[in-house]
């Protein structure tokens, strides 16, 4: 088994050191490309193989433990990865996802000249989540946790020399640290609490931490702060309110880092740690009322932004923030393994969208570079590829005479990720269109694609609660609902805005797209059929008692336990928590069947609505614009993303930003450069006297030489 988990481990890390060192000090290997992308891939796809290994012939959890890591007093921490039900279904969808991803990456990153970098910081972001996903302690999966924190900074602000760029990189690595400041707070008080009452050491590890007796102590305030710091430091991961901000601007980076972000790795890592931990949530009924509120919240506030959005990316990177809304509402009502199987089956729709997004871009761009050479467009790119949004302005032509431009369907630019500009891509782009219409029904809720099952559960799970536990959780059922028609509306406006219609472009009938090679085509084909099918592993309870294979996988079944909790299961509910008191009584095949109806129903509404609204090209932008007059008191505010960006800026940011100015500029000039300067002026005096010394003179040397060795001799005798 060490054997094995190494494999799981260290090929990321050794390829991305290896990569790394030969980029940097070889121009010649920066050009072996083909090399570079397969051991990128590989380094993904080898622990993928050694995972399914591991999840066919999985009989029993273990734990591996390779060395010591800090011991001092009461504190142990070990070096241990556990491999478990859980573990391996993150690690299947990690490196399964992740070498898609890096695949489709080899096509779409091979023109620019950062390749092996970036090949390098993929696959160090594949190592630090693997490492999050397997640890058997908090303190492993921290390092983890903040190695992901350390790659996103570095993926998001990849082209680093645009300014927007890095403030992006910036904002995610610096909103990040808050949440991470309030998990630190919970491992502490943790701590604290167990060494307090029991004896030996304590490493912070789940096999001591999730034993009954251990959970005993977690049943008061103390459990309390604990479940709220740990579900702070996952909005901050995660991207709930108040922490999502930072989410939408990590599309600075390339695509297919949107795509890992996004679907994979660092989103899901909130997820997870209240699924691993769900026994100790599970003692607490207020802070699950939080999370079920925060994530309700979330869902519909973002599934309302996303429907303003006319960048294909930001569409996209709101809907991730509604999806994980959703994720917490099901952590909320004690269904983390319902959270879990929507991690799964939004890994595969929306890294299908974000990739499919980015095929979109890579000939859009071309055809703004097929644009810009007959003039009907400025040329903003001197043949980068990249997904940068362009400046809106006059570009090269601002200093001389105005040049006549084409006319295009909006103010401003010829923008390659704005779906204002394009429509009628499914005819040049069959592949492209169909793989992403696919992964749009799916997380549109159509019957029977994945999304539909998933996304059912958690509305089924989240009336069942409010059933059994409080009626009050019958608002964020209805909240639900809403959101569930809204991702339908704004995901299939998407969709046709791409693909359907006539192309919007100037000079449409000559100037055509082109399909992505094969290298894209393929991850987003595979990740399409995963997108359609992967809801059959989670069955309602009315195709049969053990119909949903992933609740018997995490939650178990017939006496056979998984590491994940239920609250309303009672052979898994922890003594001592609200729920292993209640006499569950599920609902009935009859209300389970009306409600499984309702949410198919709500998604073909909101599907038809958008398609009767945005089906022809013409009508595309010309919809926008009713739907924004119609709902003029609720589209501006969510157009502006509900202010929160410009709220955070007026009494957080321009406050810290002017208070270090004044605080810190001082400090800087005077003792930073003044420290500095001065230590240059003294070594400068001193070698002027050193330099005085030496005048060439034997007979001054020697006298030197003569002083020196009586003063050693008197040194030797004396002292």
């Amino acid at each position: 088994m060490e054997l094995l988990v190494q494999l799981i481990l260290l090929p990321p890390l050794f390829v991305a050191a290896f990569n790394g060192m030969m980029g940097l000090f070889s121009p010649a290997y920066r050009e072996k490309k083909t090399l570079i992308g397969a051991l990128g891939t590989l380094a993904v796809a080898l622990p993928f193989a050694v995972t399914a290994t591991l999840f066919f012939g999985f009989a029993e959890p273990e734990v591996v433990r390779y060395f010591s890591w800090m011991a001092a007093g009461d504190l142990q921490i070990d070096f241990a990865y556990r491999i478990d039900q859980l573990s391996l279904l993150m690690t299947m969808i990690v490196t399964g996802v992740g070498a898609l991803i890096h695949l489709y990456s080899v096509g779409y990153m091979h023109d620019d000249d950062g390749f092996w970098r970036f090949f390098a910081y993929l696959n160090l972001f594949i190592f630090a989540m693997l490492n999050l996903v397997l640890a058997e302690n908090l303190p492993v999966l921290f390092l983890g946790w903040e190695g992901v924190g350390l790659c996103s900074y570095l993926l998001i602000g990849f082209w680093y020399t645009d300014l927007k760029n890095s403030a992006a990189a910036n904002k995610a690595f610096i909103v990040n640290r808050i949440g991470d400041f309030a998990f630190l707070l919970a491992m502490f008080i943790i701590f604290q609490t167990v060494t307090a009452a029991i004896d030996g050491p304590f490493g912070l590890d789940f096999t001591t931490l999730l034993a009954p007796e251990t959970l005993a102590l977690f049943e008061g305030s103390t459990g309390l702060w604990v479940c709220i710091l740990l579900f702070i430091g996952a909005t901050g991961k995660s991207a709930q309110i108040p922490l999502f901000v930072w989410l939408p601007d990590a599309m600075a980076g390339p695509t297919p880092v949107s795509a890992l972000i996004h679907a994979a790795t660092m989103v899901t890592s909130g997820l997870y740690l209240l699924a691993r931990l769900s026994s100790l949530v599970l003692l607490q009924p207020t802070a699950m009322a939080v999370i079920a509120s925060i994530g309700a919240l979330t869902a519909i506030m973002a599934a309302t932004v996303a429907i303003t959005q006319n960048d294909i990316k930001k569409v996209l990177a709101y809907s991730t923030v509604s999806q994980l809304g959703y994720m917490f509402l099901a952590a909320g009502v004690g269904a983390f393994y319902v959270a879990i199987f929507h991690v799964m089956t939004h890994a595969f729709f929306k890294a299908c969208l974000f990739l499919g997004s980015g095929s979109v871009i890579h000939a859009m761009h071309d055809v703004e570079h097929k644009l810009a050479h007959k003039g009907l467009v400025p040329d903003h790119h001197g043949g980068h590829g990249d997904d940068h949004a362009p400046d809106h302005g006059e570009g090269h032509h601002a200093d001389g005479p105005k040049p006549a431009y084409a006319t295009l369907p909006y103010e401003g630019g010829f923008d390659a990720q704005d779906m204002r500009t394009m429509g009628g891509l499914r005819k040049d782009m069959k592949v492209t269109a169909a793989t992403f219409l696919v992964s749009t029904l799916a997380i549109a809720g159509l019957p029977p694609l994945s999304g539909f099952f998933s996304k059912d559960e958690i509305l089924f799970r989240t009336f069942e609660f409010a059933n059994q536990v409080h009626i009050g959780y019958g608002v964020l059922w209805v909240v639900g609902l809403i959101t569930a028609v809204l991702t339908a509306i704004y995901m299939t406006r998407a969709y046709l805005l791409t693909f359907e219609g006539e192309s919007r472009w100037p000079d449409a009938f000559d100037t055509r797209a082109h399909e992505s090679p094969i290298t894209m085509t393929i991850p987003l084909m595979v990740l399409a059929g995963l997108a359609a099918v992967a809801g059959f592993f989670g069955l309602p309870a009315v195709f049969g008692e053990n119909a949903s294979w992933i609740h018997g996988w995490l939650v178990g079944h017939d006496g056979h336990l998984g590491p994940v909790a239920d609250a309303l299961e009672a052979a898994t509910a922890p003594a001592g928590s609200l729920f292993a008191t209640l006499d569950a009584h599920h609902a009935s095949h009859t209300t389970e069947w009306i409600l499984l109806g309702l949410g198919a129903t709500l998604a073909i509404a909101g599907i038809a609505a958008a398609w009767l609204g945005f089906r022809f090209a013409s009508r595309g932008p010309e919809a926008d614009r009713s739907v924004r007059k119609v709902f003029a008191l609720f589209y501006a505010p969510a157009s502006q993303v509900w202010f929160f960006d410009r709220v955070y800026n007026a009494t957080f940011v321009k406050a810290t930003v002017e208070g270090a100015r004044k605080v810190f500029a001082p400090f800087d000039k005077n003792v930073v450069d003044g420290g500095v300067m001065g230590l240059a002026h003294g070594v400068r005096r001193l070698s002027g006297w050193l330099r005085g010394a030496q005048t060439g003179v034997v007979q001054t040397y020697a006298l030197a030489i003569v002083v020196g060795v009586v003063a050693v001799v008197a040194l030797v005798l004396f002292v």
